[in-house]
């Protein structure tokens, strides 16, 4: 019987390729779910077998062998394959695109599934050279790296080198080439903290067990719980069951800075390896992880978005904590939403989800009012701790110092004087968001995007932050030739700068993206200020994701009118997200806390329903105003992109997209468009987009199957980038 092998390769072309077995090879060896190399064009690519076939819509003489076999055994599992087969068919991505994404870098080369282990250490060779010391005499970096190692009896770890400043790594290689030195792998003495034992307190044991007695079986909770009410003991408890039974547990969190903090938590609550995975990682460290928990090795995997691909050998629960928040969707390239993408997972592997929040996205509020999940709720804060008193302070006709009203100082010098910590939000990195001629009204712009650059002061330079261009600030107005060029509005490099000299005694960190790129200096920070040795903690919204700061106990939000007043219906709920969230970062133990929002509109609906109702009454308004607009959840869109060098190339073929819309049976679908995006120039590219929305994802999916061959057969379709984006959750 002829065997035709499907395979999966990574181009832009929505479909499998056929490929005949290798002569030399036992077919019972050719399973679905092993990579091989086979012929493409003019070269070979690394490819995955999905399926295997007794026949080909192409004539077998025209077929080629593959070239190579690279795996004994399935990288891939039957329901890991109907995984990434579903979210290729589902989100409309190239399937081959799909496949070897959720590979690891190592594996989409071609390099053998195997656990590589990584080097810890440097140590000093039993025998010293003939070419030391007189050949480190005009090596001065290996000279002192020799000299390290020396004092510490002749080995040391990589990361008690972190501290130096400079990179070690070109002298420990030429001191392994000299044959004195060697790289070891090593256990880092680094013991697990003592465990917390905390007792459940009733709500918290409902929850647990609730979801307990449908283990074994798919189903779907939502965790609703305010800030500070002990969701992360419900996982802990649940979990705890889970391992008991000898099965795997896989956990997502949205935001890499949350890492540390959830390792110590989940590594002193249990004896089992804990794993980690995230864009942080090297390409070795997320080869061996992938690899221990494909193998069943790992037992419990946190890990942020891309984590959710990574196979299960004894799958038993999904936990996904900070459900709403949109890290979890990609923006670009294949464009999967991995709360979704998680709760599929869950369904095929028959086990259950815990979805958990704060502030639940209104799409898993309605699955759960809808009766599709389990939706529980820890409505008190755990332990003494109560939630802190909000206060809206308005700025209007105010005189600010700094971007601070006169009132926020004085409650900040208070708390300070109390020797308990303030935490203030501004999401908005940099010095000053524009840069201005007060002479003739120049406005430093980014020649490449439809957007005002970014003062960096300490780096002197200005920056877009959208396509990155940037340039040595101006000392002049290329304009006129003025210096009178001056900042307007706030940065958090600014704000620091004006708390420095409000509070000239105070220790202050700011924490946003700019100021912690260097590996480590995150943890350090964040156990600066767990520990005390912080006085005001300033950032982004890296600040405002489920971190625990016991002495936090006033929170100020300095700008929460951003989101009020947006073109994005999506705007309100993220702004009053953001707001929960950051408010709860204060008083989470047994020191009161409060939370002050700087406002130029103290009478909008938003921020009067927060105050009084709190997010579930804000979240069943919103509800009600989505449906009555027909918007999400109540209806489901697409969002087809196109970006081209002239505005007219994209919008030329989004004109021809949205006419074959329309002759496409579908009467239901509601075709948007074409119309500028709102940032309609970015890295030098003109944006157009059209938006399907239909009321069911039937209707809309049965569009999208016949639209998108005739897309692809377009002219113009080969003249600009286009996307689609299933469940976009932005517009922009």
């Amino acid at each position: 019987m002829k065997l035709i092998l499907k395979i999966a390769v990574p181009t832009p072309l929505r479909t499998l390729f056929d490929y005949l077995p290798p002569a030399n090879v036992d077919r019972e060896l050719l399973q679905p779910g092993i990579r091989v190399r086979v012929p493409f064009g003019k070269k070979s690519q690394i490819g995955l077998l999905v399926k295997r076939e007794t026949s080909s819509d192409i004539d077998p003489k025209r077929l080629r062998p593959i070239l190579e076999v690279l795996d004994s055994q399935p990288l891939f599992r039957e329901r890991d394959l109907a995984l990434l087969e579903w979210a290729a068919r589902y989100y409309h991505h190239p399937i081959g695109e799909v496949f070897t994404g959720a590979l690891t870098e190592q594996l989409r080369q071609g390099k053998a599934a195997q656990i590589r282990p990584k080097p810890t250490h440097l140590s000093l060779t039993q025998t010293k050279n003939d070419c030391f010391p007189s050949q480190l005499k005009n090596a001065p970096r290996q000279y002192a790296l020799y000299k390290i190692l020396e004092n510490n009896n002749g080995t040391i770890a990589y990361e008690a080198l972190r501290s130096l400043s400079w990179n070690w790594r070109p002298a420990a290689q030429s001191l392994a080439a000299k044959g004195l030195l060697e790289f070891e792998e090593a256990e880092s003495p680094q013991p697990a903290p003592p465990p917390q034992i905390i007792a459940p307190n009733p709500t918290q044991q409902q929850a647990i067990d609730i979801i307990t007695t449908q283990l074994g079986q798919y189903a779907a909770f939502l965790l609703e719980g305010v800030t500070g009410s002990g969701k992360t003991e419900v996982y802990l408890r649940v979990i705890e069951k889970v391992l008991a039974h000898d099965r795997q547990v896989l956990m997502l969190f949205p935001e890499i800075a949350l890492t540390p903090q959830l390792q110590a938590r989940f590594r002193s609550h249990f004896d089992s390896p804990v794993g980690v995975y995230h864009s942080g990682l090297n390409s070795s460290e997320r080869h061996n992880t992938w690899l221990r928990f494909r193998n069943g090795d790992l037992p419990l995997l946190l890990g942020t978005r891309s984590a959710i691909f990574v196979p299960m050998a004894r799958p038993g629960l999904i936990v996904l904590d900070e459900e709403h928040d949109t890290s979890f969707k990609q923006q670009d390239g294949f464009r999967y939403s991995a709360r979704d993408v998680a709760v599929k997972k869950a369904h095929l592997n028959n086990i259950p989800i815990i979805l958990g929040s704060a502030t639940p996205s209104l799409e898993s509020l309605h699955n759960a009012l809808s009766g599709r999940y389990h939706h529980l709720h820890l409505p008190k804060r755990a332990g003494n701790a109560q939630s802190p008193r909000i206060k809206l302070v308005d700025i209007r006709s105010q005189s600010l110092s700094g971007g601070f009203a006169h009132s926020t100082l004085e409650t900040m010098a208070l708390v300070l004087q109390r020797k308990e910590q303030v935490l203030i939000f501004l999401n908005r990195r940099g010095y000053a968001p524009v840069l201005i001629c007060n002479h003739c009204g120049w406005v430093a712009a980014c020649p490449r995007c439809d957007a005002k650059k970014v003062l960096h002061l300490q780096e002197q330079r200005i920056r877009c932050h959208h396509c990155g261009h940037e340039q040595p600030f101006p000392h002049h107005c290329p304009d006129c030739g003025s210096t009178q060029l001056h900042p307007l509005g706030q940065g958090t490099q600014r704000v620091e700068e004006t708390l420095a000299g409000l509070f000239p005694g105070a220790k202050i960190t700011r924490i946003d993206r700019d100021n912690v790129r260097r590996q480590g200096t995150l943890e350090k920070h964040l156990r600066a200020a767990r520990q005390g040795e912080i006085d005001i903690l300033l950032g982004t919204q890296m600040l405002a994701k489920g971190h625990h700061f016991p002495n936090v106990t006033l929170a100020v939000i300095l700008d929460a009118d951003s989101g009020i007043y947006s073109t994005d219906y999506r705007a309100p709920e993220q702004m009053a997200q953001l707001i929960i969230q950051v408010a709860g970062r204060s008083g989470r133990e047994k020191k009161p806390g409060e939370v002050l929002i700087q406002t130029r509109f103290p009478n909008h609906p938003l921020l009067h329903s927060l105050l009084n109702e709190g997010y579930p009454g804000f979240a069943r308004q919103a509800l009600r105003e989505r449906q009555a607009a027909e918007l999400p959840p109540f209806s489901y869109q697409t969002l087809l992109r196109a970006e081209a060098n002239k505005p007219e190339t994209s919008d030329k073929f989004l004109t021809l997209a949205a006419r074959l819309a329309h002759e496409l049976p579908g009467k239901d679908v509601l075709i948007l468009g074409p119309a500028p995006a709102p940032m309609p120039k970015r890295a030098g590219h003109y944006r157009s987009q059209l938006l399907l929305q239909a009321p069911s994802r039937s209707i809309l999916h049965k569009l999208l199957d016949a639209w998108i061959p005739k897309l692809e057969k377009l002219p113009q379709a080969r003249r600009v980038r286009w996307s689609l984006d299933v469940d976009p959750i932005s517009l922009f």
